[in-house]
């Protein structure tokens, strides 16, 4: 399963074909606009919405008092697992729209429907809004100092939930015995998102059976509507969710937004279908945020280097409130790999979780993972700076070694399989490590600053919270194939990889297989994408379709030979007569449900993906600007379906990592609230010309975890790009005396820090 393969999916692209959200239309719908707050703390004193109501083409005109009068109930979020000492975490009542109070720029306060887009945010512009402001907190800090403004009534401090992993009596005393240590603290940034797709939503309400069928980019239906039926108090099979085509996710669309409750509403009120499609202006102030989080490592060492004990004190900014995922990143996702490659007898790691004046934080590429990653990379690379080891020897002493896998962590992780020096030694090569003081050398000449940089990361490749993953086959009336998956392709090339499982099980075309990913009316369980999780849950459950179809056919086939079958080569053989698998399935068409429709379903657990990252930078030091020049990656995600679908997935991630480490900063004002980073022209995008090369090559160790031995591979080039790309970075600094950055490394802060460093000059 491993040479590269021309992606199903790109003609129908390529051509226009298929269906955003934007593109779909009922008969008779309307168009919804939102008022949003234009501050980040404040009182409702009043809302008069009478002249908003009385404007041209107005149909209806919702409040956050509408909302209370329905009904309907808090929008879903938080964990459910306990914290330290027991605690619960701390979740207020979230509404589709505000109710008595703003907590953020961009909170829905009233939703206009009208004939038009247009007449519905003219119309907007008349409603009358009095606020009686309230000091804001922008971020963690702000949010717990002592006096700092009150979120919510019932969240005393705005803590919402503290977390620990680990045996903390064991790291102290491994600390107070330790010859050599070192700290790191890491300061990951507010993201926006900002798929290519905007935000969509259309709701339609079937009155006579109180059913609705809502139209969004999702990451998979099951997510969206058990946020939907949590949030309007319906059951599921109340709630039909349609997605098609969709332009990027990155994990912001998971679960459902506070617009989508808010339009449903609508559309019951006024038994009429309701469209809304975002500005990009609005991606910027509502979708959900990334990252947030501040990690404080800790690693302690003998004198040989050996690592003794790694710590964390980490604190995680939820934002106004708690999404679904949002505090789950803060906690478990960033403590499960807190070891990461390395062999640490003792670990432990306390997190607070606290809700401040931005927008919601929620998934975003690795939702935790990279961030862990980094952190651990950059003590480790401090300690040797700090201690005089080389960099490369002191990962490779400390590994955990293949012979000890499976290997549970000090903190009861366990690990199934991973060779980390192999992985390592593999991107050593790719890179040209050795070459690169003859590099050093003539970008000096130059006059620039150069550094190399190593990133040996592990994440784990999240299960899901769905009990099982089902894959269903459905033959048409022709004799086509149908399969049915829950996962939702967001731009992943699934189709391609699933064609190719069928391909090589079926050892025949698949050009007669249609692939349907949450298809409403199609009831089989699985879980969305996310967590790279789609191909070993999803993947797996279609290649024991593959087995399945087979089984359930020798039969068929037996009966139409007049013998057993054997199967081989696409067809079934028996004596000197045979059938292909399709013209048997075209045979017996007709009747409904078809002979050879099955089901195949499985548990696929978590798996750990890991690998080397190696970047090299040039820094002018006149300028401050920082290019890649080089990068490579050396990835283990286990069995490698398709080689094409892996580099998309290591160049898209990769550069969005290096696009965090540069660039990209969702940047509000720390006294108003503001975003000040609301458009492209103040977010940077990050682009394909910041890279000047990248190598991928693969070192697989296929898992039992899954039917396929995949690993997953969505989230491995963001999880390794910001440690390496951050240690080439404080590689190329550390001579002058630049001991650390935080990130964006932006050419300003990169400047004004060489300055210093040469006294002012």
């Amino acid at each position: 399963m491993s040479e590269k393969t021309i992606r199903r999916e790109d003609a129908l692209l390529l051509k226009g074909g298929g269906r955003y959200t934007a593109d779909w239309n009922l008969p008779g719908q309307l168009y919804a606009f939102f008022l949003r707050s234009d501050r980040a703390h404040a009182d409702i004193v009043s809302i008069d919405a009478a002249a908003a109501k009385a404007s041209k083409g107005v149909q209806l005109v919702l409040t956050g008092a509408d909302y209370a009068a329905s009904g309907w109930k808090s929008l879903p979020g938080g964990v459910p697992y306990e914290g330290v000492g027991g605690q619960k975490q701390k979740k207020p009542f979230w509404p589709a729209m505000a109710q008595g109070k703003v907590h953020y720029v961009g909170q829905p306060v009233a939703l206009v429907v009208a004939e038009s887009a247009a007449l519905a945010q003219d119309a907007s512009e008349d409603i009358a809004v009095d606020y009686r402001d309230l000091p804001a907190a922008v971020g963690f800090e702000a949010a717990t100092r002592g006096g700092a403004p009150q979120l919510h009534a019932d969240i005393p401090g705005n803590l919402a939930f503290e977390y620990e992993s680990g045996d903390r009596a064991a790291v102290d005393a491994a600390f107070a015995g330790a010859p050599l240590t070192s700290r790191f603290t890491l300061r990951s940034q507010r993201l926006v998102g900002n798929p290519i797709e905007p935000r969509a939503f259309l709701a339609s309400f079937d009155s006579s059976g109180g059913v609705f069928t809502v139209y969004s980019p999702s990451q998979g239906m099951n997510n969206m509507r058990g946020f939907l039926s949590a949030a309007t108090g319906l059951p599921t099979e109340k709630i039909r969710v349609v997605t098609e085509l969709v332009g990027g996710s990155f994990g912001i669309r998971s679960y459902s937004y506070a617009e989508h409750v808010a339009v449903m509403l609508a559309a019951q009120k006024l038994a009429r279908p309701v469209k809304w499609v975002a500005t990009r202006s609005e991606i910027f102030l509502s979708d959900n945020q990334g990252r947030g989080l501040t990690l404080s490592a800790e690693l302690a060492l003998d004198r040989d280097g050996a690592f003794l004990a790694l710590r964390f004190e980490d604190a995680a900014d939820l934002g106004a409130y708690s999404t679904p995922f949002g505090p789950q990143i803060g906690s478990r996702n960033i403590t499960v790999t807190m070891g990461g490659v390395y062999r640490i007898p003792a670990m432990y790691a306390h997190t607070r979780c606290a809700y401040s004046n931005a927008v919601p934080m929620s998934a975003y590429r690795g939702a935790g993972r990279p961030d862990i990653a980094c952190a651990i990379e950059r003590v480790v690379d401090q300690a040797a700076a700090e201690h005089g080891f080389d960099p490369i020897a002191l990962r490779r002493k400390n590994f955990i070694p293949p012979e000890a896998m499976p290997y549970k962590t000090a903190n009861g992780t366990t690990y199934d399989s991973g060779e980390f020096e192999r992985v390592m030694d593999k991107a050593l090569a790719l890179a040209d490590w050795k070459g690169f003081r003859a590099r050093r050398e003539s970008a000096k000449r130059e006059g620039k600053l150069r550094g190399i940089g190593i990133a040996t990361f592990l994440e784990a490749s999240a299960a899901g919270v769905a009990p099982k993953d089902q894959a269903q086959a459905r033959f048409d009336k022709s004799g086509e194939l149908h399969v049915y998956t829950v996962s939702q392709s967001t731009g992943q090339g699934h189709e391609t990889a699933f064609a190719r499982i069928f391909r090589e099980g079926l050892g025949a075309v698949a050009d007669r297989i249609r692939f349907h990913e949450g298809d409403p009316d199609v009831p089989i369980v699985g879980n969305g994408t996310g967590g790279s999780r789609s191909l070993y849950g999803a993947g797996s459950a279609v290649k024991l379709l593959v087995g399945k179809l087979i089984e359930t056919a020798k039969p068929l086939a037996a009966a139409e030979l007049g013998a057993d079958a054997e199967y081989r080569d696409g067809k079934f053989t028996a004596g000197s007569r045979s059938i292909g698998f399709f013209d048997l399935a075209k045979r017996l068409a007709g009747p409904s449900p078809h002979p050879m429709d099955c089901l195949a379903e499985g548990v696929f657990g978590t798996t750990f993906p890991n690998g080397c990252h190696i970047a090299e930078v040039e820094i002018e030091p006149e300028t401050g600007v920082v290019e890649v020049v080089n990068y490579a990656t050396v990835d283990d995600i286990g069995t490698v379906v398709d080689h094409t679908s892996v580099e998309g997935q290591v160049h898209g991630g990769v550069l969005q990592g290096v696009g965090q480490v540069l660039a990209e900063h969702a940047v509000y004002d720390k006294e108003t609230g503001q975003l000040l980073a609301g458009s492209f022209m103040d977010y940077p995008m990050p682009r394909a010309d910041w890279m000047r090369a990248i190598a991928c090559d693969e070192h697989s160790v296929p898992t039992n975890a899954n039917a396929l031995g995949s690993k997953g591979v969505g989230e491995s080039g963001t999880s390794g790009a910001l440690g390496a790309t951050l240690n080439a970075i404080a590689d190329a600094l550390r001579p002058l005396g630049v001991d650390d950055l935080d990130m964006p490394v932006t050419p300003d802060r990169l400047w004004r820090a060489l300055r210093q460093a040469r006294g002012g000059r």
